[in-house]
């Protein structure tokens, strides 16, 4: 029963990351129903409550590994455990870099949205979500670290939600920013470092 329910809690909570983050990727469109300080204020809740479901999935991927499903899939890959230890951290330390570099150089911005805020300096200059790009891999981290081919295979869903995501968000700052927005997506890669000096 634990093992079931908890995969239908991983589900649930990925379905409310996703949403909770599409939400709180919109002050800028909100602001023209609400006005501008209830839009930012509404997104900033919007995007703690995502980042809650977000821990809530990786404590469904903790559990799965010791409650995993009654069913023929492989609880556990071929290999000894320390391989998986190796492979994630293989996967944790560059995602991690540009993971922490864009948490460092967005500041506040991360989780808290503010209209007064400007457009981002440092690794933004050159990958306009490097949050996203170094985030997303996390997921298999934890999958190896819970030594389950089932998590790395779940782990797949995160790829287009986090493209998903990062669209989002960039419609909105195409209104916030306007040109000045459209003119550094044209300069810069939204993943991987590219810049036209």
């Amino acid at each position: 029963m634990v093992p079931w329910l908890n995969v239908g809690l991983l589900v649930v909570a990925t379905v409310l990351t996703f949403g909770f983050y599409v939400a709180s990727a919109g002050p800028a469109t909100l602001t023209r129903r609400i006005g501008g300080d209830a839009a930012y204020r509404r997104c900033t809740v919007y995007r703690i409550l995502s980042g809650v479901f977000m821990t809530v999935v990786g404590v469904d991927y903790v559990v799965y590994a010791f409650k995993p499903l009654p069913w023929s899939f492989p609880e556990r890959f071929p290999w000894p455990y320390w391989v998986s230890v190796v492979i994630a951290l293989v996967i944790a330390v560059p995602s991690g870099v540009v993971w922490v570099r864009g948490m460092r150089d967005a500041g506040e911005e991360t989780m808290v949205l503010k209209e007064s805020h400007t457009m981002y300096r440092g690794i933004y200059r050159r990958i306009r979500h490097p949050q996203a790009a170094g985030e997303v891999w996390y997921w298999w981290v934890f999958a190896f670290l819970c030594h389950s081919p089932f998590l790395a295979i779940y782990s797949i869903i995160w790829l287009p939600l986090f493209h998903l995501m990062s669209r989002a968000e960039e419609r909105d700052l195409l209104i916030r920013f306007g040109d000045e927005y459209r003119t550094y997506m044209e300069q810069t890669g939204m993943y991987w470092p590219r810049h036209a000096d």
